[in-house]
Formats: C-alpha cells, sequence, structure tokens
C-alpha cells in the first residue's frame, strides 16, 4: 500500500504573509549588539547575531520565551527543589537530584563541550534569566501554568545545563531486574529467556552477593530522580482544580493498554548520492521519545560568526543537537551503553559508615543538604558517598550497603552538549573529532556532507571491565574495578559504506571481529525496525525526498510476517474466527489506521503475547520479564519445545488459536460486533492524545485548553512509524528531519504538537495535525527562502 505525503499547503496564502510581519524591537542591556529573530509561520525562530555571545544570549532568551514551564520544571528536577512547590510527596526525587548531581569542575566541565563552553553556556544562561526578568516586571508575561500552580520562575545557573537527570539512563534498573531474576530461576533460565549479544555473558551472581536481599528498594532513589512529574488536584489554585470525578476520568483514560513496551529508540539513516535523485546525500532521522507536552525538542537556527546551524535539540541547551550547517548534517539513534555498576558492600556492624574495600575498612563521606519542603520545614538531609559513588541504599539489619558507579558522573556527560562541537563540523573528519567529545547518551552519529561523503561513528562512555559483564551486581571489594574508559573513536565506526547507505534503529551495531566487546553493552533491541529499514534501502533504486518520507511512515510490521503464516494450516470451527483468519492470511502486514485487519492482528499479537509469556516464563520470574523480545517469541513459535507441552506442535498450535479466538472477542467488546466496522486507527483503539503534564491535576474546562488530540494513528513499536504499543501513542517520533545536502532548502521536519510551549499561544498546537497526519513542513535555511514564510520580526538590541 502506497501512502500519500504532502507538505504542507503553505504557499497558498503566502500572499497574506509577504508584507505582513510587523517588526517589533526590545531593549536588553546584556546584549553587545543588535540581535534579529524571524520567527516563521512553523513557529522556528531564525536567530541572526553579530556576535557568538549575542546568538547564545538570544537563543536561551528565545527558548525561554518559547517553552518558560518547561524551563522551570528542567531546574527544579536538576536543582532537587521539586518538593519547594510540591510539598513532602517529591523529597525522595529532591534527595535523589542532589545525591546524583556533578560535583566535579564546572569549568572543565563546561569547556569539555566547546573550547569557548563556559561563555557559550553563560551566554544561554544570560539569556535565559533575562527573559525570566522580563517577566517579574511584567506578569503577564507567565504563561498560564505559572498562575494554575501559584508560583514563579526562578533564575538558571550553568550547573543547571549540564545536568544529568535528562539522560538515557536504564542500566541500573536492567541489572536489578537481570540479578533478581538470576536470584530466582538460574542464570540459564535467565538466558534463554532474552537476547544477549555479542557471545555469552557471564550471568551468575558473585557468591559474596546473597541474591534474596536484592530488591527494587534498593533503587528507589535512582527511579525516583528519574520519574516524570505527576501533579495532583491539590497542587492547583482552586479556579482551576479538578474534582475528583475529573481525576477518576482522567486516570480512566491514562490506563495503559497493550503489552507495556514503549520503547526508547530512534530510526536514522544516511544515503549515498549514488542512490538519490539529486547526486547528493540525503540524512534522515526520527528520535522516539516520549510524546509530551510541550514536545522535547525545539526547532531552531543559529547564524552568527563561525556559526550557520538549523535543526532540533532540548530547548534548555545551547546548540543543535540533530541538523545541519553549510556543509553536512547529522543525526542520531540510541547506541546504548552499559555505563553504570551496583555495587555490593560489606558494612562494619561496629561502625556502618564504613565499608569493607579489599582487607581494610574505608569510611564513606557525607554531604548534608536542606531541602526546601511546601508547607513544612527544610529537611536536612545527609547524602553519602563511597570510592565508586552515590550511596543508594543501606541495610544495617544484613550489614549490607548499595552504591551506584555511575560514568555520566565523569566530566562531559551533559546529555548532548558536545553536539556544540559538531554544529562547525566542516569535513567527515572533524565531525568524527567532534563526535569523540560526546559521551552522554550513547549515539549512532551520522553524517553526510556536500562533498558526498557519509559516514557513521558510534559514541558514548564506555568502561572496561576486565573479568564481568556488568548485567548483574557486584562486590564492591576491589576484586571488581573499571580500567579506563575506551576511547571514542575506537567504537565502530564506517566511511562511505560500499553499500551505499548506513542505517540504525536500536539494532545490533557490532561488526563481526570488533576487538573491544567487553567494553560494549549486551542488550540491543529485536532487530523488527532495523530488518525493515536494510529492506528499504537496499533496494538499489535511486531515492527522491518522497521516498525518505515514505519510509519513515512505514507501517509493515516484520513480526506480523513472520508470526501469521504459522494460521496458515489451523483449522477454525467458529465463522467470525475463521474469517479473521482469513482476513489475516490476505494481509499485507501494514498496520495502516484505517485497516481492520491491522486492528485484527495487533489484538491477536497482544493476547499472544500474554498467553505465551505465561507459558514460557517461569512464575518465579513474571514480574521481571513484562516484556518478551519479539524475535525470542519468534523463536519459540517457529521451534516449539516441551514447555507447550506433550506434543509442542500441537500445544503451539493451541496457543495460536486460543489467542485469536481472545483477540476477536476482544475487539467486538471494543469496536463493536461488526468487523466490517473496525478500524485499526480509532479512539476506542489506537489514536495519539497527548496530555499536559498538569491535566490530570485541573478542571475538564481547563483540560482542553491543555491538551490535545486525539486523532487516529497507525504502526506499533516494531513499524519505522514507531508508534508504541498502547492504545494511546506515549513514544515514538514526534521529531524528524529529513535532510538534502543538496539544497539545503529542500529539508523538510515533523514537530509535535508545536514550537511553543504556552496554551494561549498559536504555535501550541499547531503543527500536531500535520504531524498525525504524516505531513511535514519546510526547514528553511536560506535567508530569502526564510523571509518568504516569516510570520514576525523581533529586533534585540542593547
Amino acid at each position: 500500500m502506497r501512502k500519500a505525503f504532502l507538505l504542507l499547503p503553505c504557499f497558498i496564502a503566502l500572499a497574506t504573509v509577504l508584507g505582513a510581519t510587523t517588526p517589533t524591537s526590545l531593549r536588553i542591556s546584556d546584549l553587545e549588539q543588535p540581535v534579529e529573530i524571524l520567527k516563521d509561520r512553523w513557529g522556528v525562530s531564525h536567530i541572526y547575531a553579530k556576535t557568538e555571545h549575542d546568538l547564545f544570549f538570544a537563543q536561551g532568551w528565545s527558548a525561554a520565551k518559547d517553552r518558560l514551564f518547561q524551563f522551570e520544571l528542567w531546574r527544579r528536577r536538576a536543582t532537587g527543589t521539586v518538593a519547594e512547590i510540591l510539598g513532602r510527596r517529591e523529597l525522595e526525587r529532591d534527595i535523589g537530584a542532589r545525591l546524583f548531581r556533578f560535583r566535579g569542575d564546572l569549568d572543565q566541565e563546561l569547556r569539555h563541550y566547546h573550547p569557548r563552553g563556559k561563555e557559550i553556556v553563560g551566554a544561554f544562561v544570560e539569556g535565559i534569566n533575562a527573559y525570566i526578568a522580563s517577566t517579574e516586571k511584567d506578569p503577564d508575561l507567565l504563561p498560564i501554568e505559572f498562575q494554575m500552580l501559584g508560583i514563579k520562575p526562578g533564575k538558571w545557573t550553568a550547573a543547571d545545563v549540564i545536568s544529568r537527570h535528562q539522560g538515557l539512563l536504564s542500566n541500573l534498573t536492567t541489572e536489578m531486574r537481570l540479578s533478581q531474576a538470576v536470584a530466582a530461576i538460574g542464570a540459564e533460565a535467565v538466558r534463554e529467556l532474552d537476547w544477549f549479544r555479542p557471545g555469552q555473558p557471564v550471568l551468575a551472581l558473585d557468591p559474596a552477593i546473597k541474591g534474596e536481599l536484592l530488591s527494587e528498594e534498593i533503587i528507589h532513589l535512582y527511579r525516583a530522580f528519574r520519574r516524570p512529574l505527576r501533579f495532583e488536584a491539590g497542587d492547583i489554585v482552586e479556579t482551576s482544580r479538578g474534582t475528583t470525578l475529573d481525576q477518576q476520568a482522567m486516570l480512566e483514560a491514562q490506563l495503559p493498554t497493550g503489552d507495556g513496551s514503549d520503547q526508547i529508540g530512534s530510526n536514522n539513516w544516511v544515503v549515498s548520492g549514488r542512490f538519490t535523485q539529486t547526486g547528493f546525500p540525503y540524512l534522515a532521522n526520527d528520535p522516539h521519545r516520549t510524546v509530551a507536552l510541550p514536545s522535547l525538542r525545539y526547532f531552531v537556527h543559529l547564524v552568527g560568526p563561525g556559526w550557520d546551524v538549523i535543526g532540533g535539540g532540548e530547548p534548555v541547551l545551547p546548540g543543535i543537537s540533530i541538523g545541519h550547517n553549510q556543509h553536512g548534517a547529522w543525526g542520531l539513534t540510541v547506541f546504548g551503553q552499559d555505563n553504570e555498576d551496583l555495587y555490593v558492600y560489606e558494612t562494619n556492624p561496629q561502625n556502618p559508615t564504613q565499608y569493607r574495600y579489599r582487607d581494610a575498612w574505608e569510611d564513606m563521606t557525607t554531604i548534608q543538604e536542606s531541602i526546601p519542603v511546601k508547607g513544612g520545614r527544610a529537611e536536612v538531609v545527609e547524602l553519602k558517598y563511597t570510592r565508586h559513588g552515590p550511596v543508594l541504599f543501606e541495610d544495617p539489619k544484613h550489614n549490607v550497603a548499595y552504591a551506584l558507579r555511575a560514568a555520566w558522573l565523569e566530566v562531559g556527560n551533559a546529555p548532548y552538549l558536545a553536539s556544540l562541537r559538531m554544529n562547525q563540523a566542516t569535513t567527515w573528519e572533524e565531525f568524527v573529532e567532534a563526535c569523540s567529545y560526546s559521551r552522554l547518551p550513547a549515539e549512532n552519529m551520522i553524517w553526510g556532507d556536500r562533498d558526498k561523503q557519509i559516514g557513521y561513528q558510534a559514541v558514548g562512555i564506555s568502561p572496561i571491565r576486565p573479568n564481568w559483564s556488568g548485567l548483574v551486581p557486584v562486590p564492591g571489594d576491589g576484586r571488581y574495578e573499571w580500567e579506563g574508559f575506551l576511547p571514542i573513536t575506537a567504537l565502530p565506526r564506517i566511511k562511505n559504506p560500499d553499500k551505499g547507505y548506513f542505517a540504525s534503529a536500536n539494532n545490533y551495531m557490532v561488526p563481526d571481529g570488533y576487538p573491544h566487546q567487553g567494553a560494549l553493552h549486551y542488550t540491543w533491541g529485536d532487530e523488527m525496525r532495523g530488518l525493515r529499514v536494510d529492506e528499504l534501502m537496499s533496494s538499489g533504486k535511486r531515492f527522491t525526498m518522497v521516498d525518505m518520507m515514505e519510509f519513515q511512515h512505514d507501517e509493515l510490521s516484520i513480526p506480523a510476517r513472520n508470526i501469521v503464516p504459522l494460521l496458515k494450516p489451523l483449522e477454525f470451527t467458529a465463522p467470525n474466527i475463521a474469517r479473521a483468519a482469513t482476513q489475516l492470511l490476505d494481509w499485507d502486514f501494514v498496520l495502516e489506521k484505517t485497516s481492520s485487519t491491522a486492528a485484527i492482528y495487533v489484538s491477536f499479537e497482544r493476547r499472544l503475547l500474554r498467553n505465551l509469556r505465561q507459558r514460557i516464563v517461569p512464575k518465579a520470574a513474571n514480574r521481571f520479564f513484562d516484556r518478551l523480545n519479539k524475535k525470542r517469541v519468534i523463536d519459540w513459535l517457529t521451534a516449539p519445545d516441551g514447555r507447550f507441552g506433550d506434543s509442542p506442535i500441537a500445544g503451539r498450535d493451541a496457543l495460536l488459536k486460543q489467542s485469536l479466538t481472545e483477540a476477536i472477542a476482544d475487539l467486538e467488546q471494543q469496536l463493536g460486533t461488526d468487523p466490517e466496522a473496525w478500524a485499526y486507527g480509532s479512539p476506542a483503539f489506537k489514536h495519539v492524545e497527548i496530555r499536559h503534564p498538569l491535566s490530570r491535576a485541573v478542571n475538564s474546562d481547563t483540560q482542553a485548553t491543555l491538551d490535545v488530540g486525539p486523532l487516529p494513528r497507525g504502526g506499533d513499536s516494531s513499524t519505522l512509524n514507531n508508534t508504541g504499543n498502547a492504545d494511546n501513542q506515549r513514544a515514538g517520533a514526534t521529531f524528524r528531519v529529513i535532510m538534502d545536502t543538496a539544497n539545503w532548502d529542500n529539508s523538510i521536519a515533523t514537530s509535535a504538537p508545536g514550537q511553543s510551549g504556552d496554551p494561549s499561544d498559536p504555535h501550541y498546537r499547531d503543527l500536531f495535525e500535520l504531524w498525525a497526519r504524516n505531513q511535514y513542513f519546510p526547514l528553511f535555511y536560506s535567508r530569502q527562502k526564510i523571509e518568504s514564510v516569516t510570520e514576525s520580526k523581533l529586533t534585540l538590541s542593547p
């Protein structure tokens, strides 16, 4: 099935736009020279400055103006001051934020990201604070969220910018889950339930670790500092506060459906000019993150001495993490890295602040902090550290303590900030050099340039573990120590691959014979999106930009193509089930939103995974495997073993029949008894409705001004158009770019729901429908093109 993809019909009313922009100006004392900000009709700010200081000052000012409430939530999470506005229930989050704060040399940290990193970040922070100062003079500038919470924004520091709280961190949670599973069912049984690569990593626990003591409580502070903020009705001023009925309805609407496997991921690819219409590379990228209001990423164009870069990144960071300059384009997906280890210590029964290291007791170091708490006295807490890192949990009853060694607490691990160096790369070689400073997150970085070079460089901070896998906790007694970090340029890299393209989709990225396997991680994706993108890119045809658009929104399911044929030999006695099986067997495996067969398949897959989990996963480990790897699922179904019964093939077939029968019953309850009226993309099944962070705490009238949607969706977590596995899309690509190195003005993008985070701003939700319908807007680069679609012009003067 070929879908229609359209650019927004942006030129219908162009004559109205041209000449209709009214220049305005503001005076700001901290600027050195005048700065122009042209905002286009899609809300993208194009900033023109005469000095580097002013360029990043204006970026901070403009982003804070568009996303002030998002800035404030970020700052409070970074500084551990959420309890100051939400009370004691957020105290653990604040303790965690302070426990995991970077406490190294700030000057060294900032200069890691760019030779002038201290000055760049300083100017960016000045710009943020200049806008906040303007709201102090005119409170009407504050978005409605500040009024609803009865708070004011606080001033920023450079230390807030380099916070790690928003990094893609999860090794510790995986480590805890796997170690508990190993303790429950054994290492080899755990290996059977997952797909570890490369090699056969050791999963067994060291005999010194008591598996029965491992629990989620150990990592509760780690989870607390990373979890999303949740607001309650009591946080809101009375005029906007939700009732008990409002909250109950919202909670019911937010109940997850599906298998819970909404995964963070991404797709990217770069195509050699040998296989494009223009003879120049195309580069496409769509990071998959939580679908949120406002969106995580924010487009901007920065033009100043030594800078002419456009693209997107997190609005609270200076520079661009995904985009292009005059010379080349770059993008990223998650490479993944195991950069955390849980250390388990024997503590001194006579002095629990001492732990055994080698043959002696060592003292923990302590830091006292005072945390402000709304409605009460400040809480004084004691933060403890071992030689390896922050102490997460102490168990004095068993004389045990647990600490985290996190590579991201080393210098240079502020997420994405090393992109500043990439922003000024002019060649592949300069790009690789810039990548060598990028430590967090671990990413697959791709490059394509106007010299027709393409390439790939993995990045990330990689601890070298000489004698263990990093998949389970180890004793902190000195027997398990990192031996430094692998140089980033020793990670996988390729220039101008023979096949004419390079693509990644969180799939396995380790080439055969790679010499540093022990410095990588073992938990990769299930390959489904990776298989599909390789199918599309290896056709040998010459691609157009429209092909790139279609590929980004491709909804063919590789799991469906492997599972559905197993239904072919089965006989169904119930006519409605037989019809459903026939429909599936005649299907093209595309999870298109208008398709009734897609609805049948997704319901069938959900039931199948649920039933298979009950059959395959031992009860003692059930809670550690709430999600099954789909590659392993296909393995078990194609080669059923004794877990399916005395007759494994018959048992497998019975499970398939049971799952399809249950799926049709589910659909009849969910979508009605008329299969002809079923559609996958519907409010009762696959859709997207984006909830504002305050939504569950406010009344229904206020919700209507904050929330966006619903609109129908297709796809799932295994399709290139990754929409997750929940009925309401909670994760996926809201930010997309396709960049044409032949002519940068041909580049296009999507974002949702809009550039602004202010519900009263026209750009709060204006890109949502465009995105949900798989359409793009132009990401213009030349001044001439930008002025043709300029909506407003603002001059900031000293």
